[in-house]
């Protein structure tokens, strides 16, 4: 009995800690939603050299998309005439980090570890891009993906209805607070459990007792962290409670960098839209960067930085008030379940409504909204295509129109990363 309520003491802590964080950080997600306009980043990012890989990576580091969105993003980005080394910039700087990270990060990690996550995802992307743009594009299937027609205004305005009807504070909250949450809440809640889960079950100073080596600690989270997936916001309250554990802040960056920017699924995906070559420069240049860093970080900058246990053993307490951190947690608690009902429940009757559609297709790898919208625009463009629904629930692509050329559908959809099962 003493271990449930240990464990969910734990688990309200930890969320009374990031919910105000949270919430700004979805407001911001907003507004660069709104702001950023896609044509403005092609603009930047279509040339192979060094300036090119630089926007990107500038470009990705606020943005609001995990390793799941910024997939079809990118690849979007290049079919419109993004550079190989750009896109990989984008593909690594964007997932590690994004406004509502950055501010979680800072409510539970410290204003170091803020500052120092942003400059890792900007050195680690533009070193993958900068290698990249130096490897012979060997990847043909992007040269042909060019000649489908893609839509304009990019592929990552995250399936929300055309927004000239609506004011832009409606978009802005209604993609910060409803679609924007939808793509992370299952991963923010697993974060969460997991972190007071291991704050409950592993013993204080666990690894500092059994890990000595902070490089061989490293390396371990390290290992352990590239075949998984984690959004970067949900992996801030699992590296609080690893350092309050006792392994080292370089370990703890390691772990916030590894784990969002690398997963099995991304790099079958950027094997099959970017190539082996351009792969591997992507998975060395997070490896590097993120040892790097992490001996940066444990071997050079004092300690103290990094401290965020105070007395009592939690994390330091910050100025907010705790009638509004309650408060916080309380409208982000509902906003969570708002937005899981709406994946699990709502896309499952929502189903039922589809019963005109002339051609069904089952495609893996949708997994969010940027998925959605990326097949819907993409697929949508091709000639002989009247309308196109995507059912994430199910994976399900439902396509009518009149004469619909089936192969180009399906090979627009695996340009895109995904993969046509039927």
């Amino acid at each position: 009995m003493k271990w449930i309520t240990d464990y969910f003491s734990e688990l309200l802590y930890l969320t009374n800690e990031m919910s105000p964080y949270l919430l700004l950080g979805f407001l911001i997600a907003g507004v660069l939603h709104v702001v950023i306009r896609k044509e403005l980043v092609q603009k930047y990012v279509g040339k192979n050299n060094l300036k090119s890989v630089i926007y990107a990576a500038f470009l990705g580091i606020p943005l609001p998309l995990c390793s799941c969105g910024v997939i079809p993003t990118g690849i979007s980005f290049k079919k419109e005439g993004a550079s190989n080394g750009a896109t990989v910039s984008f593909l690594i700087s964007t997932p590690q980090t994004g406004v509502d990270s950055i501010m979680i990060t800072y409510s539970m990690l410290g204003l170091p570890f803020a500052i120092i996550r942003p400059i890792v995802a900007l050195v680690s992307g533009v070193l993958g891009g900068f290698i990249t743009s130096k490897i012979p594009n060997s990847n043909t299937q992007n040269e042909e993906a060019k000649e489908h027609e893609t839509c304009t205004d990019g592929c990552s305005t995250e399936g929300t209805p055309p927004s000239n009807k609506k004011s832009k504070v409606y978009n802005i909250l209604y993609y910060g607070f409803v679609e924007f949450m939808e793509d992370i809440a299952k991963w923010l809640v697993i974060g969460l459990l997991l972190a007071a889960f291991l704050s409950v079950i592993i013993p204080d100073n666990f690894f500092s007792a059994h890990i000595d080596n902070p490089i061989f600690g490293m390396l371990l989270i390290l290992v352990a962290s590239i075949p998984l997936y984690i959004c970067a916001t949900g992996s801030v309250p699992l590296a609080a409670v690893l350092l309050m554990k006792g392994i080292s802040p370089g370990a703890a960056i390691v772990f916030l960098m590894a784990g969002p920017a690398t997963n099995i699924a991304t790099l079958t995906v950027l094997n099959k839209s970017l190539g082996r070559k351009a792969t591997l420069s992507y998975l060395f240049s997070i490896i590097i960067s993120a040892l790097g860093f992490g001996l940066l970080v444990d071997y050079t900058l004092p300690r103290e930085w990094f401290d965020i246990i105070n007395e009592s053993g939690h994390i330091h307490d910050e100025i907010v008030p705790a009638w509004l951190q309650w408060s916080s947690t309380i409208i982000l608690t509902l906003l969570l379940l708002n937005a899981l009902f709406k994946k699990y429940t709502i896309m499952w009757f929502s189903r039922k409504k589809i019963i005109d559609s002339n051609i069904t297709l089952h495609v893996d790898g949708m997994t969010c909204n940027h998925c959605k919208a990326t097949i819907e625009k993409h697929v949508g463009n091709i000639k002989g295509v009247q309308s196109v629904e995507v059912v994430l629930s199910s994976k399900e692509v439902h396509i009518s129109g009149t004469d619909i050329p089936l192969q180009k559908v399906q090979d627009t959809i695996e340009e895109l990363g995904y993969t046509v099962v039927s």
